[in-house]
């Protein structure tokens, strides 16, 4: 028999102190595979997204092919503590709540942070950089000229960020 199973617990620790057996361990754990949570690999978010609303598109029968481009900038600025569970659970929702062939933000129903100076903290700063450019095009209705004059940019120097982050 063969048993694959996921965990977000260091084992070893967690056998150390007694709350895990270390027979178990050594008999489960013959790989270890360490995936990153999905906040350390935004660049995977559309690829896994567009799979999840095919998957659940084709279940409840809708037709819903895509992601407009703020519903994508809100996937990228979600900080995700669910992991790829509460992705794929929020494109689920959005495909449900969706009357129309594009999911937009609305649908994903995505909760801001509750306490954005704590998420600033524990983000490197290409990571601030590329939620500001994301808030300033939401705001700006993904206009480039206004999204760059509130963030004291040339349009340039933004178009060549937005390229950057591949938003």
């Amino acid at each position: 028999a063969r048993i694959v199973s996921a965990t977000n617990a260091d084992l070893r620790q967690e056998a150390a102190h007694g709350r895990f057996r270390e027979d178990l361990l050594f008999r489960l754990n013959t790989v270890e595979i360490h995936v990153p949570p999905l906040r350390d690999r935004r660049e995977d978010i559309p690829l896994l997204a567009a799979r999840f609303l095919a998957a659940h598109a084709r279940r409840y029968r809708k037709d819903v092919s895509g992601f407009d481009p703020a519903a994508l900038r809100s996937l990228l600025a979600h900080p995700w503590p669910g992991n790829v569970r509460e992705l794929d659970h929020a494109v689920e929702r959005a495909v449900l709540m969706s009357e129309s062939e594009v999911i937009s933000p609305a649908h994903l129903a995505l909760n801001p942070p509750s306490a954005p100076s704590s998420r600033l903290d524990d983000m490197n700063l290409e990571e601030v950089e590329r939620l500001l450019i994301q808030k300033a095009l939401d705001r700006h209705g993904g206009n480039v000229s206004g999204a760059a004059k509130a963030l004291g940019l040339s349009r340039g120097a933004l178009y060549r960020r937005i390229e950057r982050f591949g938003l």
